[in-house]
């Protein structure tokens, strides 16, 4: 029996019916949101490593084995980077899936290890990963010291990197070698809940909502060291705090672009599709809606129902795609129908939750190298 699905029958049995539903709800609702540490991406299902060698690693055949692109592989004690499906690998066969090995950051890769896909590529500090001469800073927040690496540039617009759900900000080092070399100054934060960053007051993500005034605070701490202006790319719950920033913060007009991966903008949609993947039976999905209303005080309405269409000002690159199984991407197709004067939607398929840059490196480095070449 699913954990979840066995304390929910453990309350009916001593509480009641009532009171089980309220404790059922409300268990769901903190699996769902609880910000204690990442979790794995509903996509992302455990794999077997079946073969390895200096270039090719043999998983079991699956729909995420499968995916185009480029990710990491990460289990107990290690971390991989993989790149495409090799299509005539003579290990093949019908169970297996046959990729490129493009290297071993952290220990040893071994036959019956069990592995999950994910979009980081890398592990540790910029310097460590990607060989950039950084800083360990601290945004001051409303909540406390806010850790963030600074990797310096030329211009004196920043780019601000915050990662999402599932990630850490080990995430926005995908694109940090690309960023520097552009030369942007880059500020990859930590926020509430993250390892080394106070702990959110309910313990529990807001999905962006709360969280947007500690990317408000990595503005302040830009402005004061010297940037002129700012660009914010996030991912996932860290794209929606982008769009809060942008249209909510008093130094928004600093804000010179948007860059939106995988946005979470329905946020029933992605506690419902966060609290499902987790195990939390479809019975209870509505009484986990309505317990983490009451438990974080969030209205639970669509970003495109309140006045942030109408309140954005800021040029906008949305990446997203159809196959985003926890933020459906109609939200972002409507939100730029809605402002096709601001907005560019870049349409990726194939990619799951936060991973549009993973499916095609290139197309989506290049979409943004375009976009940010009059932001500069």
């Amino acid at each position: 029996m699913r954990p979840a699905t066995a304390a929910a029958v453990a309350a009916t049995s001593i509480l009641g019916a009532g009171a089980a539903a309220v404790a059922a709800g409300r268990y769901a609702s903190e699996l769902a949101l609880g910000a204690a540490s990442p979790r794995p991406f509903p996509a992302d299902r455990r794999l077997t490593v079946h073969a390895v060698t200096a270039e090719q690693i043999t998983l079991t055949r699956s729909f995420s084995a499968l995916r185009p692109g480029t990710y990491g592989l990460t289990g107990r004690g290690v971390h991989a980077v993989v790149g495409p499906v090799i299509e005539q690998a003579p290990h093949g066969s019908a169970d297996t899936v046959v990729r490129r090995l493009e290297g071993v950051t952290l220990g040893s890769l071994k036959r019956g290890m069990r592995v999950r896909l994910t979009p980081e590529l890398h592990r540790g500090d910029p310097l460590a990963a990607l060989g950039l001469t950084y800083k360990e800073v601290e945004v001051p927040g409303e909540l406390g010291a806010l850790p963030a690496w600074f990797v310096p540039g030329a211009r004196d617009t920043w780019v601000i990197t915050v990662h999402g759900l599932g990630t850490t900000r080990d995430h926005p080092l995908n694109l940090t070698g690309f960023l520097h070399d552009q030369q942007f100054p880059v500020l990859d934060l930590a926020y509430r809940g993250d390892a080394g960053a106070p702990r959110s007051p309910d313990g529990l993500t807001h999905l962006g909502e709360s969280e947007w005034r500690d990317l408000d605070a990595a503005i302040r701490y830009a402005v004061r060291y010297g940037a002129e202006n700012v660009i914010l790319h996030g991912w996932s719950s860290g794209a929606s705090m982008a769009l809060h920033t942008a249209v909510n913060s008093a130094l928004r007009d600093r804000v010179r672009g948007l860059v939106l991966d995988s946005p979470v903008m329905d946020w029933k949609a992605t506690l419902r599709a966060l609290a499902s993947a987790r195990g939390v039976p479809s019975a209870l999905l509505p009484l986990a809606v309505r317990a983490a209303q009451g438990q974080t005080g969030l209205h639970g309405a669509r970003l495109l129902d309140t006045s942030v269409p109408t309140a954005l000002h800021t040029p906008t690159l949305i990446f997203h795609g159809p196959d985003d199984t926890l933020a459906p991407w109609q939200q972002s197709r409507d939100l730029a129908a809605l402002r096709p004067d601001l907005v560019t939607l870049h349409s990726v398929p194939q990619a799951p939750h936060a991973a549009m840059w993973n499916a095609g490196p290139a197309r989506y480095e290049e979409a943004l190298r375009r976009f940010l070449t009059p932001l500069m």
